[in-house]
């Protein structure tokens, strides 16, 4: 789970949405008018193991869950026994696991970047750039690759946009920004104005720079556009995971990486322009692809290990549809043990993200305390989200269930533990049509559907969602937001904002018995409203028009028919 730092804005009634009016068909609601119970006393009760389901995950003895560990031995058995216990079917045989072959490439020595012609000068790996390769070989060497700036790197047929119109890119090394048009000009007609889109992910930037073919791709990184600072890029662990596929990787650039601000700075002046000129240029609707006049070499040696982690997929089938399937899903990993630290080693991980893992246990626990659904329901706990979504990514290349025929994805990641909030705050919102059934239910609770404060940050590619969202599968993340239904939306936000501070990532995620789980279960009954109802019923959910997996989703179409 990356930060969860959008929440710490001040989210005030004022934001309440009407989605009804976007253009969508309204939904009727199947579920009662509430009655004259307080909002914040509603709906508090879907599961009560939900706290023994957190507690369990987050203590010691799973050792923080790191995948192809023993703690993922222990947490994986944890959670097939619960599948088999509350009567979940397998996917194979009487197995829940679906083996995850995976990667670790750890870097252990990288060159300086040397750069020769316009600029001749040598980068300090960390100080200057960071770079690495996600090809699966013991090393690589990049030898005077020419650069060439590509503005924003991205190739968009909905916005018009084509950074690489009639550039060849084999054995060039691209240089471009971060984020993407919209939010750079804060143009709200331009891509998703101040939203990033999916273009303006680095992820994004160097898979569409291996699709031109481009042997090297390095990446601007500015603080505001990339919503993090240096230090995130450059002084975190240099470690890669990755999935292994069968060619190795071998169809990714050969250098990925970043430059910072100030050496593209000293780059574009050697070229006698600066990096306003070139955004104004990237901007301009006319833009052309910029040579620098200076090649790059930089070499990488590697260690490599191969690791089997596994997803645990458990199913409702439906008794009319079993072919079509809605999917619950969460990460179960986390960042297992820090054995420098002696006195407290245990990344326990109570938050991020034993809340979300245990909150699918008490979702599949209720549902099948239900009637039949009319069509499946599948529960899917993956790993390796904290190495890069890695779990996911996997499903989504090898589905248990065809993805054609997936009617939507519900991700659990960081569930509220702070008691009932007012507000549901839905990510990436202006997506789907799925918003519209979250928002009815939403409101039946008394309360009120707001979209996350900073959607330029990208949080909406950054949960385990994003790997189907990628194949067209529509999908739904939403969580309580800050406004606490007693202490108010000030107080939820420093709640938040301290969360962030003491515990994100750090052995002081743990479990507490502070927490007030109400509000977990409110926004549990709300995933189970969305879902109920789409498993009974012939709706296939859909990307709004003009979103960029729209027709990605569209292409499947024939086999929703």
């Amino acid at each position: 789970m990356k930060p969860t730092h959008w929440f710490s804005g001040t989210l005030a009634a004022s934001c309440c949405l009407a989605l009804s009016g976007c253009g969508q068909p309204a939904l009727q609601s199947d579920v009662a008018a509430a009655d004259d119970t307080p909002w914040y006393q509603q709906d508090t009760d879907m599961n009560p193991r939900l706290a023994e389901y957190i507690k369990t995950l987050a203590s010691n003895e799973f050792q923080g869950r790191a995948p192809a560990t023993a703690g993922e031995t222990k947490t994986v058995a944890y959670l097939e026994d619960h599948f088999r216990r509350i009567g979940l079917k397998p996917i194979d045989g009487d197995s829940y696991k679906q083996p995850v072959s995976l990667v670790q490439i750890d870097p252990v020595q990288v060159s300086g970047m040397t750069l020769s012609g316009a600029l001749d000068t040598t980068l300090a790996y960390r100080d200057d750039m960071m770079a690495w390769t996600t090809r699966v070989v013991d090393g690589v060497e990049l030898k005077d690759s020419e650069l060439v700036f590509v503005g924003y790197g991205i190739v968009a047929p909905e916005y018009n946009w084509n950074d690489y119109e009639g550039l060849d890119v084999a054995g060039k090394t691209v240089v471009m920004f971060v984020n993407d048009p919209g939010y750079a000009t804060q143009n709200p007609e331009l891509f998703n104005g101040n939203a990033m889109t999916y273009y303006g992910r680095w992820t994004y930037k160097f898979e569409e720079a291996a699709r031109q073919g481009a042997a090297g791709a390095l990446i601007i990184h500015e603080t505001e556009p990339a919503s993090y600072g240096w230090g995130v890029v450059a002084h975190g662990s240099p470690i890669k995971f990755d999935l292994i596929s069968e060619n190795k990787n071998m169809d990714r650039s050969q250098i990925e990486g970043w430059i910072t601000a100030e050496t593209a700075g000293r780059l574009f002046a050697a070229n006698n322009t600066d990096i306003e000129a070139l955004r104004a240029q990237a901007l301009s609707g006319e833009f052309k692809p910029v040579p620098l006049n200076t090649t790059a070499s930089i070499s990488v040696k590697n260690n490599l290990r191969e690791l089997t982690s596994s997803n645990v997929v458990g199913f409702i089938e439906g008794s009319t549809y079993p072919d079509e399937t809605i999917v619950y899903m969460a990460h179960w990993d986390h960042l297992g043990m820090d054995f420098s630290n002696p006195s407290n080693p245990v990344f326990n991980g109570a938050q991020d993200n034993a809340s979300g893992t245990g909150a699918v246990m008490a979702l599949a626990e209720y549902f099948v305390q239900q009637p039949q659904p009319e069509r499946s329901i599948a529960f899917v706990l993956v790993t390796a989200e904290e190495r890069g979504l890695l779990g996911s990514a996997w499903y989504a290349e090898h589905p248990v269930f065809p993805l054609e025929t997936t009617v939507a994805a519900i991700n659990m990641d960081v569930m509220n533990v702070y008691g009932p909030m007012k507000d549901m705050v839905i990510v990436g919102l202006g997506n789907t049509d799925l918003e519209e059934i979250l928002v009815k239910y939403t409101e039946q609770q008394g309360r009120y559907a707001v979209p996350e404060p900073n959607p330029e940050a990208g949080i909406a590619y950054r949960s385990d969602h994003f790997s189907l969202s990628k194949k067209g599968v529509p999908i739904l993340y939403a969580k309580g937001g800050n406004d606490h239904y007693q202490h108010g939306a000030e107080w939820g936000a420093a709640q938040r904002a301290e969360y962030n501070r003491c515990c994100y990532h750090k052995v002081q995620d743990e479990w507490s018995d502070d927490f007030d789980l109400r509000g977990a279960q409110q926004d549990m009954f709300l995933y189970f409203r969305v879902g109920n109802e789409l498993a009974n019923s012939r709706q296939w959910p859909n990307w709004y028009q003009g979103n960029e997996f729209r027709a990605i989703r569209d292409a499947s179409a024939d086999a929703r028919n």
